[in-house]
């Protein structure tokens, strides 16, 4: 599996084109870039001086490319599963967009090529990058707060912002707000507190008129260790953008979003009473951090830290959003989430 050199490719290039940057500033060769769209491909490809050889409609001229040997997809999630199983098969590295897919068929056989190939199969779950959230998870780990008892997160984001042109994709109802969306803040737990036990959850559709499913949902998780959770979703909000997330322990707690440039920790003294006022621990704003993300797709190729955030952990994160929106569906029943693949 080890590699001595890696020549990226990259298929998606409204959302991809951050680690194209991202690749290209890190000193890697690009051996192609691929958009369905002419005018993205060659927005990107002046953007990042990719000479136009290089430049292609079709992903297929990626896939048999001998050169090129790690591929980042950041396709539609409806795309996912083919290009994926193509890309492994060739004997290329794959760093997948968010979320893996979006039908448990698709999740089944991308896990079973994963489990096929010898090469490294990457989600891009990105808000484990954020140093706000990065920090929060060192903090939880050092046991700071002491045990955790309660988390939460969301997801905001106004879709009608977005919701046009290329973007149609997502009036897709198997690619639910939830699933789709959604999936940063509940991954996000999951990679603090652990696989989510039970939910319930319930929706509402008040919000977008072009889509079929629901454009708020509220979920009540259950995890392991006797900790509790809640992860709201709206993607037709009115506001900005967001992902404001507090994780509750026995000697303190930790408040922290994705656009914050600081995370607010508060601990106890000896006597159990709350330090006023909370501590204000300063991070960089690097929301959608793709140098941190590449950074973990090229050290886990080059075996430099263990790989975390395979196919199946990815999986993992959608069948806790299949569960939510399957609850919501049936208004509030619970659901335990199903994590066997393939």
């Amino acid at each position: 599996m080890k590699e001595t050199k890696l020549v990226f490719g990259v298929v998606g290039l409204v959302m991809g084109r951050r680690q194209l940057k991202a690749a290209i500033a890190k000193g890697f060769e690009i051996g192609g870039i691929c958009d369905c769209n002419p005018s993205t491909l060659k927005i990107a490809g002046d953007e990042c001086g990719v000479p136009e050889e290089k430049r292609f409609l079709d992903y297929k001229e990626l896939v048999k490319n001998p050169e090129i040997n790690a591929v980042v997809i950041a396709t539609p999630d409806q795309l996912h599963r083919t290009m994926v199983e193509e890309f492994l098969e060739a004997g290329k590295h794959v760093l997948c967009e968010k979320p893996l897919a979006i039908t448990r068929e698709d999740l089944n056989a991308i896990v079973a090529a994963e489990k096929k190939s010898d090469k490294i199969c990457m989600v891009g779950q990105i808000a484990r990058f954020s140093p706000a959230f990065a920090k929060a998870k060192e903090l939880v780990d050092t046991g700071v707060i002491g045990e955790l008892y309660y988390v939460e997160s969301e997801y905001a984001h106004d879709y009608m912002r977005i919701m046009s042109g290329v973007s149609e994709w997502r009036r897709d109802p198997a690619r639910h707000g939830v699933i789709g969306g959604g999936c940063h803040a509940v991954d996000l737990l999951r990679w603090i507190a652990g696989d989510p036990i039970e939910v319930f959850a319930y929706g509402v559709h008040k919000l977008l008129p072009m889509v079929d499913y629901d454009d708020a949902t509220i979920s009540v998780l259950k995890f392991p260790n006797n900790v509790i959770g809640k992860v709201f979703v709206s993607t037709g909000c009115k506001r900005d953008y967001t992902m404001r997330t507090v994780l509750y322990g026995t000697k303190g707690t930790i408040i922290c979003a994705n656009h914050h440039g600081i995370v607010e920790l508060f601990t106890t003294d000896e006597q159990g009473v709350t330090k006023m006022p909370a501590e204000q621990i300063v991070v960089e704003v690097k929301d959608h951090n793709a140098d941190g993300e590449v950074d973990a797709f090229v050290d886990a190729i080059f075996e430099r830290a263990p790989f975390t955030m395979s196919a199946e952990e990815g999986a993992k994160t959608v069948a806790a959003c299949m569960a939510i929106v399957e609850s919501a569906k049936a208004g509030g029943k619970t659901v335990i989430p199903d994590y066997k693949f393939c």
